[in-house]
């Protein structure tokens, strides 16, 4: 009898033990700026998994072929772990890329050749600049640990990207966007672009739209963060 006295206090115990965990866990909402960026950086995820593709079939260049083929592998990675985060946390997430990526997207399926490889060196410096300054904003500004720990391991992949993205560019003579973001050392004069944490820009670290007139419009994917 008192053997099973006991086992009901035990359960007892672990009911009592596990009520608040999960009061605890069913109360937990992320913030906006939390939401915001996971599923800002799944539209980034799927937009450079479709353009590393892309340099894949249609680079000229061998090391922009590499780099697609880098960033595929990479940000499939990443995009486990945003699906996972989102999953735990009740965050849906976008199904498709944002229209402005998609512009981009398209016009690189209509290009070729040293052509195409130029245009995809502009988007992607754009977009990684993007991508970035909101994952340092994710990083300052964030409320839950998943997603900010999330962007802290997403940080030094994007930047070596934008690294290896700043010396391609500068063999085929594609200017390299004067942004605060420069690369490795975390760009510290985000301030006017990356704070756009609650803004409906969230989609804009794909940083597209600014890549529309390809060639030259280096500066204005900074402007375009969320």
């Amino acid at each position: 009898m008192l053997g099973i006295k006991r086992l009901g206090l035990l359960a007892a115990l672990v009911v009592v033990g596990l009520a608040p965990a999960a009061a605890a866990q069913a109360a937990a909402q992320p913030s906006t700026q939390d939401t915001q960026y996971l599923q800002a950086v799944h539209q980034v995820n799927l937009f450079q998994i479709t353009a590393g593709n892309l340099a894949q079939q249609k680079g000229q260049n061998q090391q922009v072929k590499d780099l697609g083929k880098m960033f595929v592998t990479d940000h499939t990675q990443l995009d486990q772990t945003v699906q996972s985060t989102a999953q735990q946390l009740n965050v849906q997430l976008p199904a498709d890329p944002t229209a402005d990526q998609q512009k981009v997207l398209d016009k690189l399926n209509n290009l070729n050749g040293a052509e195409f490889d130029k245009a995809w060196v502009t988007a992607q410096l754009a977009g990684h600049v993007q991508a970035i300054q909101a994952t340092q904003t994710e990083i300052s500004q964030g409320s839950e640990q998943s997603v900010v720990q999330l962007a802290q391991d997403a940080l030094p992949v994007l930047q070596a990207h934008y690294d290896a993205l700043v010396a391609l560019a500068q063999t085929l003579g594609v200017p390299v966007p004067q942004t605060s973001a420069s690369g490795t050392p975390g760009p510290g004069g985000t301030t006017s672009p990356a704070p756009g944490g609650g803004g409906t820009e969230s989609p804009a670290p794909g940083g597209t739209e600014t890549e529309e007139p390809a060639p030259g419009t280096t500066e204005s994917p900074a402007p375009a963060q969320s």
